[in-house]
């Protein structure tokens, strides 16, 4: 199958495009082990917040409390019984990791301001059929569930949608795109029909009047 047949016309393997890194590894399946260890893990987690009815919020504070309270008295009594202090190592942030962090979430966020700002002025149409069919998506899937499920739900089919379209890829492909054309082709009929029968005023001629 040639690049034009492919999804965005792309020409890397979906490993090459999650990265190529131990992350793409998981999430294609091929650390196995680490990936059934994830979805177990999540798993048991997402139980327990059920049955116990904690909320993320309460059970991470109680685990920080927790874990401050047994730090500190093993340091007092280290110090009391001429013991070894808790083997923390040192807590710190470079001004280099700062601004690497800075210069990430900083791209990104300008980036995410152009694309808002294109769908906004109405130059990207495809863009804006993406982001409103996400945006109800997401709406719906909201208003079905909460968000700790909504979370784990999201896991698994992060870790298992990318590693079945690599098994299906050629099938997907195809199919996808004699989709998508078709909904190009419902898109230019409307805007033939509907869209540019729309009458448009002149500025300058709203001014004059």
């Amino acid at each position: 199958m040639g690049s034009s047949d492919k999804l965005f016309n792309r020409q890397r393997s979906l490993h090459q495009i999650l990265g190529g890194s131990f992350v793409a590894d998981v999430v294609l399946w091929r650390q196995k082990d680490v990936t059934v260890g994830i979805l177990v893990g999540t798993l048991f987690a997402w139980v327990v917040f059920e049955i116990s009815g904690y909320t993320l919020l309460s059970l991470v504070s109680s685990v920080f409390f927790l874990l401050f309270t047994i730090l500190f008295l093993w340091a007092k009594s280290a110090a009391i019984l001429n013991r070894p202090a808790p083997p923390l190592p040192h807590l710190y942030l470079s001004e280099e990791m700062v601004n690497q962090a800075g210069c990430f979430i900083r791209s990104h966020i300008n980036m995410l301001l152009s694309v808002s700002e294109n769908i906004a002025l109405g130059k990207d149409t495809d863009m804006f059929v993406k982001v409103s069919g996400g945006l109800l998506l997401i709406s719906v899937l909201g208003s079905l569930t909460d968000f700790l499920t909504l979370g784990y739900t999201s896991l698994v089919i992060v870790l298992t949608v990318p590693a079945l379209y690599e098994k299906y890829e050629d099938r997907v492909d195809t199919y996808v795109l004699m989709a998508y054309r078709k909904l190009r082709q419902l898109h230019y009929k409307f805007d033939a029909v509907c869209v540019s029968k729309v009458p448009r005023f002149n500025l300058e001629e709203k001014k004059l009047s």
